[in-house]
């Protein structure tokens, strides 16, 4: 959840780590800190609250100068945020210093018998226990940095990005990884060297990195090289230098008030990214390596299980309509934090399809390790080249939505539901479960759903004006059928994300079952009434919703008349397949989320509470 920075090299580092932490804020923001080491003298300050106010502080209260720096933003997890629970800690000695990103299990333990040994502890955090356990195995066994990070990572449980720095030996930092990722920057000369929690932080001056595998950790020397081994034994590992496909504009604003309003509007375009070269319209053919290389295995599947968490599983139940409407494979959809706890009866004839926007949520890589361990072939969607479900997966398609900075995730459900299409889509032309000229129909609606995208975009004025009416309400209900209840699951979650609103979706049927009793004058109920699917259905719920006084906003297709004379607000989007109509009724949620939560002064891109990347339990 966290996000680290590091720099060593010729350049200050103060200011490429205070940059690299803004462009990380995304990881955790309840509170962040630098330490900088200027050739003499490890300065370290650190303070509850965002970048800008640790660089309000440490402007004041250190020397900025110095060619060796890391720094810390931070998602609490042990300790309330405050200044003392802040990163860096530094050990008892005042010679070592840490940054981390995860969660040691075992730190109270530890932490007890370091008591013993004399250790005293300023701070909650189980960070603090594993500087000073590096610290007393590099002092007890008399060894060097490196090897004493590495004796100390084996003797922890738990998930960690970390890098340590000793200040009787400037020339290097430790770093590790765990469960959390950490990327490692090298500079043009190979005499500089840039460490991040993604690559981020470090695209304006390389465009080189290597990513840290699990339980992998690495010596960089200034100057000189990496050295990367194993934790467990001590064996060295081979460097492989990835060039990065991100550039500066992209982790840019561009003029947009917030990053999630600029990557609402991204959506055409990453739609179209994440389908260039794979939808061939002209040879009705869909082109996707890592389902070509495996056909067989998804042809023989007994079933599909997709695993993911928040907006991605409900992606997830998006495809599971998708799959098992044109493909007729048999689908189950799962959250990651169970599947993973409980004994799911798998076996080697299963495919687990594995969705996450980070490649990183923890939840999602222990489900991974799970199925593999059972047999499953594993198939992973993710956005990000190189990240840890990438690299644990047999095969997987990359979404191409670009960099999604803002916390509450909109391409990247949109993006998501592409390349699941394109997936169920190819497996149904393999299965001969869909015909030649609904095929066909397929991958003309869906390449023409960016150019619809845009236009569903047009209705922003009228959804701030709806925004502006229902800011105040304290609860909303969201209500679709078919394909469209995994959108109204989404759209209630935006609008609890971003503006702390109290929302819930429901199958829309299922109103009668129970939340039909909250429905009054005062109650909004945004309901998604497309004409594709079961659409009389749903106007018979909104019949019921009416007689009870409720106020309906309505997401209609183009045209609507019938819903227009029901509901007290209409929002239109194109027409489109069925199949195809989340890409397009989400739009409008995003958006209405987006609307209020502004208007209500709430940080948008970093809601409370909440960060972009879940890599702890």
């Amino acid at each position: 959840m966290c996000g680290i920075v590091g720099y060593i090299g010729p350049r200050e580092a103060y200011p490429i780590v205070i940059e690299g932490l803004k462009r990380l804020e995304y990881r955790g923001y309840d509170s962040a800190g630098i330490a900088l080491f200027d050739g003499e003298n490890l300065k370290v300050s650190k303070t509850k609250g965002k970048v800008v106010d640790l660089e309000a502080i440490a402007e004041k209260n250190i020397t900025l100068s110095g060619n060796v720096g890391i720094g810390h933003t931070r998602w609490a997890t042990h300790g309330i945020p405050n200044d003392v629970n802040s990163h860096p800690h530094v050990s008892n000695s005042g010679d070592l210093v840490i940054i981390h990103n995860g969660i040691i299990e075992n730190y109270e333990s530890i932490k007890q018998e370091l008591i013993t040994r004399g250790y005293t502890f300023k701070s909650d955090t189980d960070t603090e226990v594993l500087i000073n356990l590096i610290e007393e195995v590099k002092k007890q066994e008399n060894l060097k940095l490196g090897k004493a990070v590495q004796v100390a990572l084996n003797q922890v449980i738990g998930a960690y990005a970390i890098a340590v720095f000793d200040k009787n030996k400037p020339e290097e930092i430790v770093v590790a990884r765990l469960g959390s990722p950490l990327a490692i920057g090298i500079g043009d000369n190979e005499d500089e060297f840039f460490i991040a929690s993604d690559a981020s932080p470090f695209i304006e001056y390389t465009k080189n990195a290597v990513y840290l595998e699990d339980e992998e950790m690495a010596i960089i020397r200034f100057h000189k090289d990496i050295k990367i081994r194993k934790i467990k034994d001590d064996s060295v590992v081979d460097t492989y230098v990835q060039e990065l496909q991100i550039n500066l504009e992209q982790i840019e604003k561009g003029g947009y008030d917030h990053f999630m309003l600029k990557e609402i509007h991204e959506q055409p375009k990453a739609i179209t990214d994440t389908y260039r070269g794979r939808l061939l319209r002209n040879e009705a053919i869909i082109k996707m390596a890592g389902v070509e290389d495996n056909m067989k295995t998804f042809l023989n599947a007994n079933r599909i299980i997709i695993v993911a968490c928040g907006t991605s599983w409900h992606a997830g139940l998006v495809a599971e309509y998708i799959f098992e409407d044109l493909a007729r494979i048999p689908v189950e959809v799962e959250y990651a934090s169970e599947f993973r706890y409980r004994n799911p009866v798998i076996n080697e004839n299963d495919v687990l399809i594995a969705i996450s926007q980070s490649g990183e949520t923890a939840d999602t890589l222990a489900a991974i390790k799970l199925a593999k361990s059972k047999g499953a072939f594993v198939f992973g969607v993710c956005n990000v080249v190189g990240s840890s479900i990438a690299r644990e997966s047999d095969a997987g398609a990359y979404t191409h939505a670009g960099p999604e900075i803002g916390v509450a995730s909109t391409k990247a459900f949109t993006t998501q539901i592409t390349v699941l299409t394109l997936i169920a889509l190819r497996l149904a032309r393999a299965k001969g479960t869909i015909s030649s000229s609904d095929f066909r129909t397929h991958l003309l609606e869906l390449e023409m759903i960016p150019s619809k995208v845009e236009k569903a975009l047009l209705s922003d004025e009228n959804i701030q004006t709806i925004s502006n009416i229902y800011k105040d309400v304290d609860h909303f209900l969201y209500l679709g059928r078919g394909y469209n209840f995994p959108v109204a699951l989404e759209g209630a979650l935006k609008l609890k994300e971003i503006s702390y609103i109290h929302a819930e979706g429901y199958p829309a049927a299922e109103m009668k079952h129970g939340p039909i009793a909250l429905i009054d004058e005062n109650m909004p109920i945004v309901v998604i009434a497309t004409k594709k699917g079961h659409y009389e259905k749903v106007v018979s719920n909104i019949q019921e919703i009416k007689s009870r006084k409720g106020k309906i906003i309505g997401i209609v297709t183009e045209g609507d008349t019938q819903v227009r004379t029901l509901a007290d607000h209409v929002i239109e989007v194109p027409e489109t397949l069925e199949s195809l109509s989340p890409l397009l009724t989400t739009i409008p949620l995003q958006l209405l989320s987006y609307h209020i939560a502004v208007m209500l002064n709430k940080n948008v891109d970093q809601p409370r509470n909440l960060a972009k990347s879940v890599t702890v339990e």
